[in-house]
């Protein structure tokens, strides 16, 4: 997991880099270049993709943050969320035949050797075990403390997704606010005879709220996308830790009869 952690911190920072290094390009293209831009044989005014994000202030600033945070996030989540890293079907069969032998070291074994969160479960449920005392109540109690701290652990990844998805709208709109109310202000001091004050202004609010959505909207698809993945995973992961115990329980009982 700590890998995971640095791997997600090493994205994010790699996404902040870029988007300042691209804005840094863009302004010093901007600073270079003194005159306004020239319009097109259309008659349309070019401009450029960065030049179109510094029309929305400073709330472009958090939500740029936001947008490079989902990037790191959906691909965090895509590599972490695959089967391997949740359950592993042969080595589910191996603890299987070891646990129905009542082979416990031999099951400590294959779960160090082959880690992954089913793995992991049963191994919390086996080190309950002592010498003097095989007790299913006790084993039972510590894979389900174990699958609870296995399973909260990636879905925090997960809900920083929905958390964006809500909070990125909300700054769009409070940028929107704060550009309809620099336009309000500007005609109150008349400003209807400045109306390109006026047409930054109201830029301002609607490139927050266009931002504020186009950040918020793919956060909300990609939340549930990987929250419907982690619940399918979550629910087989409870069948084969079942089975994993309920195969201990049978070699305990077929140990004690015979």
């Amino acid at each position: 997991m700590k890998l995971s952690k640095i791997l997600l911190i090493a994205l994010l920072a790699m996404g902040v880099l870029f988007v300042a290094a691209e804005m840094t390009s863009a302004l010093a293209q901007e600073a270079a270049d003194t005159a306004a831009p020239a319009p097109d044989e259309d008659g349309e005014v070019s401009i450029t993709f960065f030049q179109l994000l510094r029309l929305g202030g400073a709330f472009m600033i958090p939500l740029i943050a936001l947008s490079v945070a989902t990037v790191g996030l959906v691909i965090y989540n895509a590599i972490m969320l695959r089967e391997k890293n949740f359950i592993r079907p042969e080595v589910v069969q191996t603890l299987r035949e070891q646990l129905e032998s009542v082979d416990v070291e031999g099951a400590r074994q294959t779960c160090e050797e082959n880690p992954c969160v089913v793995a992991n479960i049963v191994s919390a449920g086996l080190d309950r075990i002592t010498s003097e005392d095989l007790d299913p109540a006790f084993i039972e109690k510590a894979m389900e403390e174990s699958s609870a701290e296995e399973l909260n652990g990636p879905y925090l990844f997960i809900s920083l997704l929905s958390i964006i998805a809500t909070i990125s709208p909300m700054v769009g709109l409070l940028g929107t606010v704060s550009g309809m109310i620099k336009a309000f202000r500007n005609i109150a001091f008349g400003g209807m005879g400045r109306p390109e004050e006026l047409a930054t202004n109201i830029s301002e609010a609607l490139m927050t709220t266009a931002s504020g959505l186009s950040v918020g909207i793919p956060a909300m698809f990609a939340f549930f996308f990987f929250k419907t993945r982690y619940a399918k995973m979550s629910a087989q992961i409870a069948r084969y830790t079942g089975d994993c115990y309920h195969a201990l329980v049978d070699g305990v009982k077929r140990s004690a009869n015979g």
